[in-house]
């Protein structure tokens, strides 16, 4: 088995879209293909120390995409082929992923119910923590209020800002990031008020990414974003753990269903309070 760099190129795009496809049983179309496809040729391009194949007679059994921001490293995708799996591919993926982290603090897994792979994080250093999904029809009539909360819509003037917030929620900002985010989401909603400042990516029914630097900051802003889905869409709110009761209630009252679904695994860091990290970007 040889491992080489994932490139900046289509070629390693469909590539990496081919393993993921197999890895989870899935199949990536229309606006899902093209945001994995972004994600990819962004770290890629960004973070290619980062981002490798496992390779065996010139196929592409596994893949690895991470990245690291300001002393923040992230796992943005693990994947092996079913037909590999329980070889150790996606552990020499893993740990060679790892040396894309050295001199970083902190580290962020958003992590699917895989127990092999919650294992290989543990081993790493990560801890575990359980998380939940919020997913169904928005009861509008059950929404609460934004408490005043003054929210817009933004765009790429706001960026500093929103690094700002990243910095106050993780310790590291998204940087470049945000473009790849804006350019994958219907829109960006903002808060900058007296009461704190955030910001929540939205695609479809799903909050790709919301971070905010107080509790009622961070409702008002899932609030706003649950009333701006369309009535054909599905809500689905990811990656909500045991210190994010705040997003339990608003999406609890908007009458959406919870369901225990994968991990969170951090390292040199707690649980953020105010942050539903996106998967791709941390």
């Amino acid at each position: 088995m040889l491992l080489r760099p994932v490139h900046d190129s289509a070629a390693d795009t469909a590539a990496v879209r081919a393993i993921d496809a197999a890895a989870f049983d899935r199949t990536l179309e229309g606006r899902e293909a093209a945001r994995a496809d972004v994600r990819t040729r962004r770290l890629a391009g960004a973070d290619q120390a980062g981002c490798w194949f496992a390779e065996e007679d010139g196929q592409a059994l596994g893949v690895a995409l991470s990245l690291r921001r300001e002393g923040l490293w992230g796992l943005a995708l693990l994947a092996v082929r079913p037909e590999a799996q329980g070889k150790g591919v996606g552990r020499t993926l893993l740990d060679h992923a790892l040396t894309h982290a050295h001199g970083c603090l902190r580290g962020m897994i958003v992590a699917s119910a895989d127990p092999r792979a919650a294992r290989r994080y543990h081993g790493a250093g990560f801890r575990l923590h359980p998380t939940m999904a919020l997913t169904g029809r928005v009861d509008r009539a059950g929404l609460p209020g934004t408490g005043g909360i003054a929210i817009h819509l933004g765009d790429a003037t706001h960026f500093d800002l929103l690094d700002s917030v990243d910095r106050r929620c993780r310790g590291a900002a998204h940087g470049e990031d945000h473009l790849a985010l804006l350019r994958t989401s219907d829109e960006l909603l903002v808060a900058d008020t007296l009461a704190g400042s955030g910001y929540c990516y939205r695609l479809g029914g799903r909050v790709m990414l919301l971070a905010a630097t107080s509790r009622r900051v961070a409702s008002a802003l899932l609030t706003q974003t649950l009333a701006r889905i369309p009535d054909a869409e599905t809500a689905d709110v990811r990656t909500v753990t045991a210190e994010q009761d705040w997003a339990v209630d608003v999406a609890m009252a908007a009458g959406l269903t919870p369901e225990t679904r994968g991990w969170l695994a951090l390292r040199g860091m707690k649980p953020p309070t105010h942050y539903l990290p996106s998967g791709a970007y941390l």
